[in-house]
């Protein structure tokens, strides 16, 4: 079970608890929940509040909720354990995720991200009159969240499409799109919730490890590189386990969430902080993809080449959704 199955699972419970009356007739079944990963210290893997949203109209704690849910979702296979915590919260722990079934799972998703990125037109919002620039920049990264979610169907935004006010770029930095380029900028504009004052400096014209806008498009780039290397060496990339990268196929596997919960917070910056954690996990692993010295190209060469083409796909999908370029080379 993917990190994604899991949100799907849940609400499968939620729905089959409310059928089979162990909660009330009436308790609201939502359409979506959002799972995240859990914070440090925190129990297992990941974590949702689903019962806190089902127990005002079950008419009970979310305690109680919770209890039933984690006795269904703990006989589903591909959950390790399921555990309740505080006043309701559901936390899971999933077996350690397969580089195929995550592979697939990207290049599923890549379609979906590429079909927004090609229409990008319909996901401006047709009247930003009287919009600040960096209103502007949150408001159409949030659109783009939610057409991938499928949150959008019309590229028409209701109420706050930032789910909170947005706090300009501060007089004293000037025109930044003038100064750092336009995708600099918009980067450094995201990086923090949309509340706070967006932080610039010449360090976003910096291409070293420093500055985590260059990190993310240069490990992008690295894996573009890596697949036209091995090509040149003759061996193509082909789906199959990677025992030795467990952060990075963990980052993977937890993209999914990581877009669903910055389009339900309206946090492009989630994603931000997450793209950072990707290229710094690939960059580790890019110096055991190719064959070293002698050796010959074999399976698992190609294998962890699918995994790295599969890693610079969602960086440059994320890219995308942030309104970003994602070169090949740099």
């Amino acid at each position: 079970m993917t990190p994604a199955d899991l949100s799907r699972c849940v609400v499968r419970a939620v729905r089959c608890a409310v059928a089979d009356g162990e909660l009330a007739a009436g308790a609201a079944v939502p359409e979506r929940v959002v799972v995240e990963r859990t914070r440090p210290g925190g129990v297992g893997d990941y974590a949702t509040p689903v019962a806190f949203q089902v127990a005002k109209a079950a008419r009970c704690a979310p305690r109680d909720v919770a209890d039933v849910l984690a006795r269904r979702l703990g006989a589903e296979p591909g959950i390790e354990r399921v555990e309740v915590t505080g006043a309701g919260f559901l936390n899971f722990v999933l077996p350690a995720p397969s580089a195929a079934a995550v592979i697939t799972d990207v290049i599923v998703r890549d379609i979906a991200i590429r079909d927004v990125r090609g229409g990008a037109a319909h996901v401006v919002p047709a009247d930003e009159s009287g919009l600040g620039l960096r209103e502007r920049v949150v408001r159409r990264s949030v659109l783009r969240l939610l057409c991938v979610q499928g949150g959008v169907a019309d590229g028409t935004l209701l109420d706050s499409p930032a789910g909170a006010p947005v706090a300009p770029v501060a007089k004293r930095d000037g025109d930044v799109v003038a100064r750092y380029g336009a995708d600099a900028a918009c980067w450094a504009m995201l990086a923090v919730p949309a509340r706070e004052t967006p932080s610039f400096s010449d360090a976003l014209l910096h291409q070293g490890e420093a500055n985590e806008f260059f990190r993310v498009r240069y490990a992008h780039a690295r894996s573009r590189a890596l697949v036209r290397n091995a090509h040149q060496l003759g061996f193509h990339q082909e789906p199959g386990e990677v025992d030795d990268a467990p952060a990075l196929l963990r980052l993977l596997a937890d993209h999914p969430l990581v877009l669903e919960a910055a389009a339900h917070h309206r946090a492009p910056e989630r994603l931000v902080r997450s793209l950072v954690e990707l290229a710094d996990a690939l960059l580790d692993f890019q110096y055991r993809v190719l064959p070293q010295g002698d050796e010959k190209p074999s399976a698992a060469h190609r294998a962890r080449l699918a995994l790295a083409e599969a890693a610079g796909t969602v960086l440059a999908g994320g890219l995308a959704l942030l309104g970003m370029d994602a070169p090949e080379r740099l």
